[in-house]
């Protein structure tokens, strides 16, 4: 193992990495290796005492909930009681004067415009050139290719079905009617358009008409007399109508239009944490170096599809003719953030001097801020100068100010002006909501942004009450009282701190992707909740998406919104619990059955595979994009079961080994997969989904990484 490291300074670090480090990081940049190397060394040794004893507070403080529990036990929580314990022992912390995010130097994608936000595994560049690519997406195509419009009688043809594109473009004809309204007749009515003296004209024939607003018209693109493209904005977002007789797509159209593209994914997370399966030096390469090309704008990936050889690359910028006759551009890709890692885990590719791993979380800080010096001078993702780091797993105010301290040294180390790192709060981690106000004020200078994750903060729910009594089912958890509250006060609290206008307030993620209808009938409810970006599982939904963000001013509605009354925090800690469940076998095990499969669908990917994110079939064969957070609501959910005789470990382990073959069966096309059924003992998927549920109690907050990164590290042993 020695052999794999080197020494530097007083690390041993893996060669494989400190080569990509010296050789590519920081080429081209005014970082030496040796200051870099030099400053890592210092600030590392000085953080990762504190960033222990931070994981040990977190301890601790869940070994005293526990007593608190089994103490109370029988007993009906009284919420006073129950909050002035939390108060005692630190876990609640006391609320500060009013105050306001300060923070500056923040791109237009974050303050002004409201759209659509994709999160896209850093590990895999196809699918991260896409993401950063889908700014600018086909209406027509995301129309004709989902079921976001009804069927038309040959909708199952391999052939282009002409009354389905009929359907495609009356939808799209009625989206324009809707929000970029002619003065005198409708879209579905036009002939032509032209551009004189600055001013957008629409033909019918030899009649003229204008928009009602003529402010919507921003540009185009040809001839004046025939635009091949014709630019307008609504609510801040852009969409192109593309205008070529010969396109295929154009051939049924009197107008020659032959697509709608809209603004679509404004940002995107390219994601380090939860949607990636990196567990060691060449992993953690893999990630960093397509993150570098990202920042570099050099990315470039091949991929074979139907028997060609394909090449993906960042969009360039899109150029067009303003209305005042200026040569002008809009910005080609989506601005790109990068979610590092929490404090929780540590990483083998870096041994300290009292011969532990490097704490991850600090390793992301300083290679994922290296690799935004390149971007810094070209300004080609963040034109204000800025990089964005989005922070998971962050437990209460204590731990955001450790972030902002790592973030303050990684500035210093890398000579760059104070507060040029911007950091994201993912407010999914109990402690964290409870005292999100605070934790906000820690980082006012630097916070972009703050988004709720109901699938980690039910999994934190669940692990931090686990000795308050069996919980509800998981189906009931988005109808009780504390999620609610969860939801509204984030947005609450997100606007009394000054959001609106500066910084991002998100919410979570659509987990169907082949389900668009039900989306675009149920998403629209996150922007009338006040969060100006909300999370899409492909570049498709993200256009789909994109149309509620024109149906609705984010910035007005958070208007209303702030002068509502505030989330409560007695319903926020309301605990979960069902009051004397009297379910039968028959309802329990179709619980544990349903998350077993989707626990065990994961897991056997992330394990064999180094899939970190994936749509896994569901026991009714949806598809559903599962990542991390959904191991960890289903693991903790079962365990905290099992631990108070609502099934037993027993039954447990019947159903899984069910599951298994159902999920062996559902992946029997996969060249790659190995089934589980075939020998449970030796196959070390499987003990590694049972590990996460019969020892989920003793997991750090339920966290599913430390085995998941354990039996991989394991599984990657075996296939060497």
């Amino acid at each position: 193992m020695s052999s794999n490291y080197q020494s530097v300074n007083n690390l041993k670090v893996s060669k494989v990495l400190l080569n990509f480090v010296n050789d590519e990081l920081l080429k081209d940049t005014d970082i030496t290796s040796e200051k870099f190397w030099l400053g890592f060394d210092k600030t590392i040794h000085e953080l990762e005492p504190i960033n222990r004893e931070l994981i040990k507070i977190r301890e601790n403080l869940q070994k005293k909930i526990d007593i608190w529990h089994i103490e109370n036990k029988g007993n009906k929580i009284n919420l006073q009681d129950y909050k002035d314990f939390l108060k005692k022992i630190g876990y609640l912390k006391n609320e500060g004067p009013d105050f306001k995010i300060e923070t500056s130097n923040v791109d237009d994608e974050i303050t002004q415009i409201a759209g659509p936000q994709l999160v896209v595994p850093i590990m895999n560049a196809r699918y991260a050139l896409n993401a950063a690519n889908a700014r600018w997406m086909s209406l027509y195509d995301s129309l004709y290719g989902t079921d976001a419009i009804e069927e038309s009688e040959d909708s199952t043809s391999q052939r282009y079905d002409p009354e389905r594109g009929e359907i495609v473009i009356k939808y799209g004809r009625e989206f324009l009617d809707k929000y970029f309204t002619l003065s005198d007749f409708s879209w579905k009515e036009i002939t032509g358009s032209a551009v004189q003296n600055g001013e957008l004209k629409i033909l019918k024939g030899a009649d003229v008409t204008t928009l009602k607003d003529k402010k919507k018209f921003i540009g185009y693109r040809g001839e004046t007399d025939n635009p091949s493209a014709i630019i307008l904005k609504n609510n801040n977002l852009h969409i192109e109508i593309l205008k070529n007789p010969r396109a295929f797509s154009a051939q049924q159209d009197h107008a020659g239009i032959s697509d709608i593209i809209l603004e679509s994914a404004v940002s995107t997370i390219c994601d380090n944490e939860d949607s990636v399966a990196a567990v060691d030096a060449q992993d953690k390469v893999v990630c960093y170096r397509n993150w570098l090309g990202l920042m570099k704008g050099d990315l470039i990936t091949q991929f074979e599809k139907e028997g060609k050889t394909l090449e993906r690359k960042l969009n360039p910028d899109r150029s067009y003719i303003s209305k005042n006759g200026d040569r002008s551009k809009l910005h080609g890709r989506s601005l790109l953030l990068i979610r590092n890692v929490g404090h929780l885990m540590t990483s083998p590719s870096i041994i300290l001097k009292n011969g532990n791993e490097a704490p991850e979380g600090i390793m992301d800080a300083f290679f994922t801020t290296a690799a935004a010096l390149h971007d810094f001078k070209k300004k080609r993702n963040s034109r204000a100068g800025s990089i964005y780091i989005v922070k998971p797993k962050m437990h209460g105010p204590d731990e955001t100010e450790f972030t902002d301290t790592i973030f303050s040294k990684v500035e210093q180390i890398l000579g760059l002006k104070k507060y040029t790192c911007k950091i994201g709060i993912m407010d999914e981690e109990r402690r964290t909501s409870a005292n999100l106000k605070e934790c906000i004020r820690t980082l006012k200078e630097r916070v972009f942004f703050i988004n709720t994750g109901f699938l980690d903060r039910t999994g934190d729910e669940m692990h931090t009450s686990m000795e308050a009594g069996p919980m509800i089912k998981k189906g009931d958890m988005k109808s009780s009282k504390w999620i609610a509250a969860y939801e509204n006060n984030n947005v609450d609290v997100g606007l009394k701190c000054g959001f609106s206008g500066k910084a991002q307030i998100g919410k979570g993620m659509w987990a169907m992707p082949d389900k668009m209808r039900e989306m675009m009938g149920e998403k629209i409810n996150h922007l009338k909740a006040g969060a100006n970006c909300a999370w899409v599982p492909s570049p498709t939904a993200a256009s789909l998406h994109a149309l509620h963000y024109h149906q609705i001013n984010i910035f007005d509605e958070q208007k209303k919104i702030i002068k509502r009354k505030s989330a409560k925090l007695d319903d926020l800690l309301s605990i979960p619990v069902a009051d004397r469940p009297n379910w039968s076998v028959n309802e329990i095990n179709s619980e544990i059955s349903n998350s077993a499969q989707t626990l065990l669908g994961y897991v056997v990917r992330w394990i064999d595979q180094g899939i970190g994110c994936s749509k896994v079939p569901d026991i009714n064969n949806v598809g559903l994009m599962e990542d991390r957070a959904t191991l960890r609501i289903s693991s903790q959910h079962i365990a905290n079961w099992i631990h108070h005789g609502i099934t037993t470990k027993i039954q447990v382990m019947e159903i899984m080994k069910e599951m298994a073959k159902v999920v062996d069966k559902q992946n029997e096309k996969d060249p790659k997969y190995i089934k589980m059924s075939d020998d449970y003992d030796r196959s070390i998927a499987f003990k590694t989904a049972c590990d996460l549920i019969f020892n989920g109690k003793k997991q750090p907050s339920g966290y599913t990484e430390p085995l998941l990164h354990f039996n991989r590290l394991k599984k990657k042993i075996n296939q060497s």
